[in-house]
């Protein structure tokens, strides 16, 4: 455990503090040893383990919402507008003209078909993420949850998330989110599962179950790193499977798969696809981060793809 996790470490063992002495004559209480000793305590553990930003390492208030600074939080960069009502990705603004030949009607308003739409199967109704992982701080948050161990980060990139907007039918549908599972040997190397971290962060501000154990993965998949779009198809093809136990609640059900990133939406559409034949009527899908298309991309996208 490095010294740059001591944060997180110290803003768990945290206890909630005093609560205001209410009036009339309360406010003569005296408090008890107990808590004496533990501000006491306190002090000395901010004086010798400073909190400090999981992202830039700069210091913040120490607790647990204090894990990101908020100048890195206000340095994502969001999707842009305009975009795709049903899969979220960024469209064409309708006041460029359109490239010859794109548009059906020759409409001067009428933006191209979304190509990005094409690689969704039909009982995905919606897909969004919060930020670009080619600008801004949104990639470095997804490593510090992904890679370094910061699972504290997860509520400050789910209170965004849960700001999305979203079909109307998908808000008044939604019954559970369903996190991406990884594969037990990753999970035990990383410890925790991130999509599971922001589902359940998520599901505070929805107020909606998680459904851990829906879903499954049936086999140990590569890395979809490095992998063509094709080979990342292939790689996570069959790979996920719904438990027989939970198909009375999938029945009928729409539900939300959630993940830290969507790069070409293999895993979750092969996830998608298991919820299907386990019963689920519809699926939506919501990440964090969204890597760039092959064409746009201005970075290496390498660590943010998915499992």
């Amino acid at each position: 455990m490095t010294s740059t996790r001591a944060p997180e470490l110290a803003a768990r063992s945290r206890r909630p503090g005093l609560q205001n002495a209410p009036v009339g004559g309360a406010s003569h209480r005296r408090e008890p040893p107990t808590h004496l000793v533990g501000r006491a305590l306190g002090g000395l553990r901010d004086l010798l383990l400073p909190a400090a930003c999981a992202v830039c390492r700069a210091p913040v208030a120490g607790t647990l919402d204090g894990i990101v600074c908020a100048s890195c939080l206000a340095q994502v960069v969001a999707m842009p507008h305009p975009h795709c009502e049903r899969c979220g990705h960024p469209r064409l603004s309708p006041s460029v003209p359109l490239p010859t030949g794109l548009s059906p009607t020759g409409a001067p308003d009428e933006l191209p078909p979304c190509r990005w739409c094409a690689r969704l199967p039909s009982h995905v109704r919606a897909v969004r993420s919060v930020c670009r992982m080619d600008a801004g701080s949104g990639a470095a948050l997804v490593h510090a949850l992904k890679y370094e161990g910061w699972a504290g980060v997860a509520p400050s990139m789910a209170a965004r998330m849960a700001r999305l907007h979203l079909p109307r039918d998908v808000t008044e549908e939604r019954s559970a989110l369903i996190p991406v599972p990884l594969a037990p040997t990753r999970e035990r190397e990383r410890g925790y599962n991130q999509a599971e971290r922001l589902a359940s962060a998520l599901a505070a501000h929805w107020h909606l179950p998680v459904w851990r154990d829906v879903l499954t993965r049936t086999r140990h998949t590569r890395s979809q790193v490095r992998l063509t779009p094709s080979e990342r198809t292939g790689n996570v093809s069959h790979a996920f499977r719904a438990n027989p136990s939970a198909r009375a609640r999938l029945l009928g059900a729409h539900v939300v798969l959630v993940d830290d990133v969507i790069t070409t939406a293999s895993t979750l559409n092969a996830s998608a696809d298991a919820l299907v034949a386990g019963g689920a009527r519809i699926i939506s899908y919501i990440t964090f981060g969204r890597a760039p298309e092959p064409g746009d991309r201005t970075v290496p996208d390498l660590d943010f793809d998915q499992d």
